[in-house]
């Protein structure tokens, strides 16, 4: 199973800033990522919808022989993750445990912000994760859903995303957090603008970056390390508008995306 590589899905394009840190922490392991662009979004869907879509999903890289799965859409981390860990017979990450213990334990005062897709917000998981951490917590949640599609048409900075930041993340300021959690995948192409509204005193957790560093902790302790020196092979897939998926996808990868292939599931 050393050689076999990880399993990354995302609803569409976002979990590629999963992507992109797990091949940055982890230069020698391949990577499979599927994105479910012909559902997308899954954060306007109903749980039961949204766990048999992730089954679906993982079905598909188990076909690929994948050694663990990473669910890098933060709802079906919130809504399926349960399910996926009962089922499969290999690990399981997601992407609100890794986020939420960092700003657990990062937080000076224990006011802690979560922004993320309104389906995110509204199922609590990141205010659960974060008081089964740190029952004192205080937690500030705040759905943003014009950042999506402000990060996937390229729009991150200048006046447009500035003034969209502000008006959402207002409530956050007027209750002084010390901690905001990005809790998005699309959400760290929108980290200048969202710093700058916040300030300098407010630390902010990408959870794409954690979540790496939660794959790569379960890599080594399950002794899955690839040992090939050879370069690792990485595919993308897609259900739906591989073209579309690329040239989004470029935004999330500095240009660099390779083919994508159609999978139909």
């Amino acid at each position: 199973m050393c050689e076999a590589p990880i399993g990354v899905f995302d609803s569409g394009v976002g979990g590629l800033t999963v992507y992109r840190r797990i091949v940055e922490l982890l230069p020698r392991e391949a990577v499979v990522y599927l994105g479910d662009t012909a559902r997308v979004p899954y954060g306007t869907k109903s749980a039961d919808t949204v766990i048999r879509y992730a089954r679906s999903c993982a079905g598909v890289l188990l076909a690929r022989g994948v050694k663990m799965i990473v669910v890098a859409c933060n709802t079906a981390s919130a809504y399926a993750l349960e399910a996926l860990e009962a089922e499969l017979a290999v690990p399981v990450v997601g992407v609100i445990a890794p986020g939420a213990a960092t700003a657990a334990g990062i937080s000076r005062g224990g006011r802690i912000g979560v922004i993320g897709t309104p389906g995110t917000i509204a199922s609590g998981a990141y205010d659960r994760a974060i008081r089964g951490r740190r029952p004192d917590a205080r937690v500030h949640a705040k759905a943003c859903p014009l950042f999506v599609p402000l990060a996937e048409e390229g729009w991150t900075d200048g006046p447009v995303p500035l003034g969209a930041a502000q008006a959402y993340l207002e409530e956050l300021r007027a209750a002084a957090v010390d901690t905001l959690v990005l809790g998005c995948t699309h959400y760290p192409l929108l980290a200048g603008v969202i710093g700058a509204v916040m300030g300098e005193g407010v630390a902010l957790v990408d959870s794409a970056r954690e979540t790496a560093r939660a794959v790569a902790k379960v890599v080594v302790e399950r002794e899955l390390l690839r040992k090939s020196s050879t370069r690792p092979d990485h595919r993308f897939l897609v259900s739906d508008d591989p073209e579309n998926f690329m040239r989004i996808g470029r935004r999330f990868l500095d240009d660099v995306l390779p083919a994508v292939e159609w999978v139909d599931f």
